[in-house]
Order: structure tokens, then sequence, then C-alpha cells
């Protein structure tokens, strides 16, 4: 079985324990941090880490969980770092704005991510994928493509068509660009942006450089938006936001404001959807029993045929292998760390003012107390007699609480549509000797991609 080399740690799609040394290294090794994460941490519900930089508690009991994120969620606002870096990315959206102004971009939001309004956008999903399909078909038997690469590419058409809709095609051109510098040269992140004094110098650095990557899009979806004003009844993704009211107040999303919107979509929602997806081949790579299973589903359900939304809920084992796929390797692998305002207890552990209280989506995902064989790939274990009594909070790929990604009904359809269309014509290998390592900005990549030959079913 081949190993995901994290460092010098590996961690297989099997049973082979997380890396158990418990060093601090200034910055991360090699861009990945978890081969810095100790056994304990995978362990112990609450987990204790001291550094010089202070200490920091690791919550992965789910009662706990829910107490930070949802019960008691004002009493642990994020910190200021990372604050400032996100507002340093996405401006002001979802992702960095808080308090009322969070609150009312929520609800005018919310609509445009129903699953009515997800549902209009499912054909350009089908659309954008099939097309994949047959470029791909037009490839000589055993191409090698790069699959992180492929699936960048398919979920940008997507949330370009989905967003932009006849624009589409002008706007992947643009952003993805745009989206490629700033993935390279903007969204790396690690400790010295919070150091006192580079830390700032360092963030003001990454406004302006994001000012410049993203200029050329600005100003597309400025031109957009206006078209958008003068005909109020496209009903594509960014004609909502332009049109939508908060249901409250009454209030409308100003351009800045759709704007900010729009770039958070862009990076929080199509690449974290390809990462999943790219990963998901690389297990299904590694588990032929698994992709059998799900090539008989897709010729029981499809037939050859290209999916549709009509479909999804015929494709149970489709959907359970995403959920696996996003349990061993969730897309964001890290959520936010807070600081509590006043001194509390989670899970029965102290947490004094001003700790730091640190989730971690990967630690929680494998973590011993909540999963069997935690490292082992299975699906089924999503069956629903088997799912039945799993805290809420033991598994968040979309996060939790009142922040729980506004996207998940979007991003569980498109990877289901992208698989089905695509599996069911073709088989992945990767490339006899490829070492995947992880890499972790904003989201998990392969490092130095993932090649794989095509073979046709």
């Amino acid at each position: 079985m081949t190993a995901i080399d994290v460092g010098q740690a590996p961690v297989m799609v099997g049973t082979q324990a997380p890396a158990k040394r418990p060093k601090l290294q200034f910055g991360g090794t090699r861009d990945n941090p978890f081969e810095n994460i100790p056994l304990a941490a995978y362990e112990q519900a609450v987990w204790k880490q001291s550094s010089p930089l202070g200490s920091a508690w690791l919550i992965s009991d789910p009662a706990g969980l829910k107490h930070l994120l949802l019960d008691n969620v004002a009493n642990y606002p994020k910190t200021d770092m990372e604050q400032r870096f996100f507002r340093a990315l996405f401006g002001d959206g979802l992702l960095s704005s808080e308090g009322e102004k969070w609150r009312s971009h929520r609800r005018i939001m919310a609509p445009s991510f129903s699953p009515t309004s997800v549902a209009s956008y499912t054909p350009a999903m089908t659309e954008a994928s099939s097309e994949m399909a047959e470029a791909w078909a037009k490839l000589p038997e055993g191409t090698e493509v790069d699959v992180s690469v492929e699936m960048t590419n398919v979920t940008l058409q997507i949330i370009c068509r989905a967003m932009f809709s006849s624009d589409g095609g002008e706007m992947a051109s643009i952003t993805g660009s745009s989206l490629t510098r700033g993935a390279d040269e903007a969204f790396n992140f690690n400790l010295l942006d919070i150091l006192p004094i580079i830390g700032p110098r360092r963030i003001a650095k990454k406004v302006k450089l994001m000012g410049e990557i993203f200029a050329p899009m600005d100003g597309a979806i400025a031109r957009l938006m206006e078209a958008r004003r003068a005909d109020p009844g496209k009903t594509d993704l960014l004609g909502r936001l332009v049109a939508a009211l908060d249901e409250e107040t009454g209030a409308k999303l100003s351009p800045a404001e759709v704007r900010d919107e729009v770039l958070t979509i862009f990076v929080a929602g199509h690449e974290t959807t390809a990462s999943a997806m790219t990963f998901i081949w690389y297990i299904l790579s590694q588990q032929p029993e698994w992709e059998a299973r799900l090539h008989a589903e897709l010729d029981q359900v499809l037939g050859g045929r290209a999916p549709t939304e009509a479909d999804l809920p015929n494709l149970p084992l489709t959907r359970r292998i995403i959920e696996e796929g996003m349990r061993l390797y969730p897309p964001a692998p890290g959520l936010s760390a807070r600081v509590a305002k006043e001194a509390d207890t989670i899970a029965g552990v102290p947490i004094p003012k001003g700790g730091t209280v640190v989730v971690s989506s990967w630690v929680l995902h494998r973590h011993r107390l909540l999963w069997d064989n935690p490292d082992k790939f299975d699906p089924d274990r999503w069956l629903p007699e088997r799912s039945a009594g799993r805290q809420r909070f033991a598994y968040l790929p979309f996060g939790g609480g009142p922040r729980v990604c506004i996207g998940q009904v979007l991003a569980m359809t498109e990877a289901t549509l992208i698989l089905a269309t695509l599996a069911q014509r073709f088989r992945l290998r990767l490339r006899p000797g490829h070492k995947v390592a992880i890499q972790n900005r904003v989201t998990i990549r392969p490092r130095d991609g993932l090649p794989m030959r095509l073979e046709r079913r």
C-alpha cells in the first residue's frame, strides 16, 4: 500500500499510527505541520501543548467542541493574527467578518446556498465534469495527468459557471491565473506572521500583494455586477448576491462587499472541493475493492449517462466515499484558533482567560477515542446503522456551530457529480514509485502534484 509521506513520517491509507515526535518546529517542516503532532494528541480529549510562544489546548472532545463552537462561542473569538491573515486574503467576507456584519452577510447569502438554489447550479456541475471526461477520452490510453491540476480546473469551471453563467468562460481564465499566483505567493502562512514586530509588516505585504494579484479579477467582477443590476432577472450566483436583501434589516451588500464574498467563495469553495477530490482519487487508486463497489453502483444507477441532481439520492456509496475521504484528508485540516475572553472549562479542563484553544479536523478525524480503526479507509462507517449515536462534533470537514460552511450542500453535490461523471468512465492509477507528500497552505494538496495514468473502463 502506498504511503502518504508527511515530512519524515508516513501516514497510510491503512492502519499506521500518526507521528509520535512531540517537537515544535519554527514555521513547520517542509510546509507540513502534521509531522509535529505527537500521538498523545490523538489519544487525549484535550491535549495541552506548551511552547516558547505560550500554551495552547487542542480540543478533540465532541461535547467540548460543541461548547466551544456553539454553546459558548461568544467567549472564543478568533485570534487577531487569524483575522489579519484572512482579511489580507479575502477582504471582509464571511471568513473574516465578525459580529453583526457577519450575521447580516450570512442572512443575505444563505438563500443563494439553499438546496433549491444549489439544485439550479447542478447543470453547470455536470456539464463541466462531462467536458473533462470528453477531453480525457481523446487522450491515448495510459496518458498521465496531474489530478491535482485537473480537479482544480474542473472545480474552477464549475464555480465560474454557477457564479457567472454565460460569462463563466471569461472569468475562469481571469480567476485561474489570479488564484494560481495567490496560492503560490500569498497563501503561504507560518509562525513568522504572528511575531509582534515582523508579523504586521508581513501581513501588510500580503494585503498589498493580494490587491495586485486580484486587480484583473476585481475589474471584471465590477463590470459583471453592473450588468446584473441592469438585468435583475439573471439568477446565477452573482445575480443572487447583487439582488439579495437582509430579511431582518432590508440591507443589501455593497459592491465592495459583493467582491469580498465572491473572492471568499472562489478560494474557500472551489479550492476545498478540488482538494477533497484530489485525495479521493488517490485513495481509490489504493483501494481496488472500494473502487469496484463504486463502479458497480455507478453502472447500475447511471448506465453510462451523465448524472443529474435527481440521481443523488440513488448514489449513497458515492457519497459515503466522499465523506470518508474528507475524514481522512479534510481539505481544511485545521479550524480557527480561538482566545478565551474569560476563564472557562472545556471537557473538564480549565482554560484560563486569554488561553488559546485550537481545533484540528485532521486530529479529530483520526482520534483514537472517537473512531474504530481511525486510519483505515472504510466508507461503510457512514451507513446509517453504524453512524447512529455518533456525536455531531466528531466530524467537522465543514466546521461547526454558527460559522459552519455556508457552501457545504453545494460542495457535497459538486463532489458527488464530479466523481460519478468521471469514475464511471475512467480508472486513475498513481505513477509507480511516486510518493505523495502533503503540503498545507489554506487547504492541503499533494506537494509535487498527483501524477496518475488514465485507464478507460
